[in-house]
């Protein structure tokens, strides 16, 4: 119970890696905050986690509303009695193309999402936390920040992900903040399942474990950055993908 008495709230908490880090971060002892623009999903993990003798709400968030991220962080910082300890942004969208084919549409929304949608969360996330003089903000980058064929928009996104962290770093640390990005690589999600299955052999084929990663895999590093025990660690991109990127 690394995280008793902590408030959280992990963006795109409704399925996929999000469900697996609420549910991590639940299992440790924080009270979560399972934010998603789908609210049947973000219900559905909350019920789950409370079922499970955890604590968690749910509450419907488009990241890409900036007044919408604003309203969520402040409403779970006030079920939270005035403190948001961890923020975790995970939510994210995939619009993928080659780049010669790819349309203003799909470049904006992809940006407006996985990286303004950051940038909107962690920023009222920064001004609590200021105030209370600690926390701790984990921002989900992807392996695909070095380059992915027909993912310049998502690759692109995610790279500006690693610059807002470090930045954020910079300017939080004064006030016992930490700031760090995960890069996840191959993880089995509904996302992941849809691709044809010989990409999903050649990816599975880079991994030097040898086997696809799961949201769980991920969600401990989380809660290791959100602990006491990551205390220490700021503006640092950790790789979690089995050698993926080796």
């Amino acid at each position: 119970m690394r995280l008793q008495g902590k408030i959280a709230l992990v963006t795109g908490a409704g399925r996929g890696i999000g469900q697996g880090i609420a549910k991590k971060l639940a299992a440790e002892g924080a009270a979560v905050g399972v934010a998603d623009i789908n609210l049947p999903n973000a219900e559905e993990t909350a019920a789950a986690i409370n079922q499970a003798g955890g604590r968690a709400t749910a509450l419907q968030l488009d990241v890409a509303n900036p007044e919408n991220a604003r309203e969520v962080v402040n409403a779970t910082a006030a079920w939270g009695e005035g403190r948001l300890d961890i923020l975790v942004n995970n939510a994210g969208i995939n619009r993928d193309t080659m780049l010669h084919k790819m349309t203003i549409e799909e470049w904006e929304a992809v940006i407006r999402v996985n990286l303004s949608g950051v940038f909107y969360c962690l920023q009222p996330a920064a001004l609590l936390m200021r105030a209370q003089n600690g926390g701790r903000i984990i921002n989900i980058s992807s392996a695909a920040w070095q380059g992915n064929v027909g993912q310049a928009n998502y690759a692109a996104a995610k790279a500006g992900v690693i610059g807002l962290t470090k930045t954020a770093a910079r300017e939080l640390a004064r006030y016992q903040v930490t700031v760090n990005a995960i890069c996840p690589g191959f993880i089995d999600t509904e996302m992941t399942r849809g691709v044809p299955p010989k990409v999903w052999d050649t990816m599975v084929s880079k991994i030097m474990l040898g086997r696809v990663g799961t949201p769980q895999d991920v969600a401990h590093v989380i809660v290791f950055l959100a602990s006491d025990e990551g205390s220490y660690l700021t503006g640092e991109v950790i790789n979690v993908g089995g050698g993926f990127l080796l």
